[in-house]
């Protein structure tokens, strides 16, 4: 077994180099040897959660087996560039759901980039970029007129127009990091240029062109997170729906008004904090879903029906603990995390010449 890198995992009232070096551990555990990496065993692998997953491995210095995760992803790549949305945890990758979701599709490109800049392997991101560039041009065939992407296409070639304001700003995220991974390999995209500066009008001027899910804490803080939104304008969305969906001493809520908290939206919140310099606020937000964590194993209970005192669903999942992970990296200060999250350090497009 070998020793987690986790000088830049340690950080109070959160993780211990004890802990955190078990929450890698927890996650290791969980991947198979092919490199998928399913919520936990017996359950399936989503696209972007195995990401999220690889990247909290890349953050801890698990260099190996985050480059598995993304291998499995090229093989297992769809020949349209798309991934289905869900694959059984078994021998063989059976399909569970042949959706093909767009924020799923488009996450790939965040996790090659985070790894490239954790090892500054290049030929790792010359076997990958076929990989990146085929998913990005299966997403932008689903981007609206409007700049919005649609979230979701099937195996018969039709799609689903309607946009998610929560999977279009992941996309936009994952766009910026595309154009990174181009503009390192020196070849331009001006098409997705053209394509990140259009979804980020649409999501920073016009709400109507996504479905209504503002019960969803997602939906608040998202377009912070995948960078749509920044400044003084990030920093007004946040205070907007503070009261609304945090609660003090136990997290953040999933949906309102459901007396439910989970790991996974606190520690993105936690991580959109941190990327707007609210680092104080990041950190009370991670100490207050640590009644999430299972000592036994190192990983995390999905959340908390507050009302009930109960542990609701009974799953401990690796994605739950991987933006936990990442979360604590970035006020850890771990380089690649910091540059793929703060956004300032990433391509932001062309933003259109019309305000319509």
């Amino acid at each position: 077994m070998t020793t987690p890198r986790t000088e830049h995992l340690v950080l109070a009232g959160v993780l211990t180099e004890e802990e955190a070096a078990a929450t890698v551990h927890g996650v290791l555990a969980v991947q198979r040897e092919d490199g998928a990496i399913p919520w936990f065993r017996g359950h399936h692998l989503d696209p972007w959660d195995h990401t999220e997953a690889a990247m909290a491995l890349d953050a801890a210095g698990e260099h190996e087996a985050a480059e598995r995760a993304y291998e499995w992803l090229a093989r297992h790549q769809n020949a349209d560039g798309s991934w289905y949305a869900a694959y059984a945890d078994g021998d063989f990758a059976d399909v569970t759901d042949r959706g093909r979701e767009t924020n799923f599709v488009a996450y790939a490109a965040v996790g090659v980039w985070h790894h490239y800049l954790s090892t500054g392997d290049d030929m790792f991101l010359d076997r990958m970029w076929p990989m990146v560039y085929a998913a990005v041009e299966y997403v932008l065939r689903l981007q609206q007129p409007g700049g919005q992407i649609g979230w979701k296409g099937e195996d018969d070639g039709t799609f689903t127009a309607d946009a998610l304001l929560t999977g279009s700003s992941s996309v936009h995220h994952a766009l910026c990091c595309a154009l990174a991974i181009a503009d390192q390999r020196e070849e331009p995209q001006p098409d997705w240029e053209l394509a990140v500066g259009a979804l980020r009008h649409a999501i920073r001027r016009h709400p109507e062109r996504f479905l209504d899910k503002d019960r969803y804490s997602m939906d608040w803080y998202y377009p912070v997170l995948g960078g749509a939104l920044t400044g003084t304008e990030a920093k007004s969305r946040i205070e907007e729906g503070w009261e609304r969906f945090v609660v003090p001493g136990l997290g953040v809520r999933c949906v309102v008004p459901n007396p439910w908290v989970t790991g996974g939206e606190s520690a993105e919140l936690a991580l959109a904090l941190w990327a707007l310099g609210e680092s104080d606020r990041a950190l009370e937000i991670l100490q207050s879903i640590q009644h999430l964590r299972d000592q036994e194993t190192g990983l995390y209970w999905t959340g908390y029906v507050f009302e009930d005192q109960t542990i609701w669903p009974q799953e401990l999942t690796t994605w739950t603990a991987g933006s936990l992970l990442l979360a604590v990296a970035a006020l850890g200060g771990h380089e690649a995390t910091c540059t793929v999250f703060g956004g300032e350090h990433l391509p932001r497009g062309l933003d259109p010449d019309c305000c319509n």
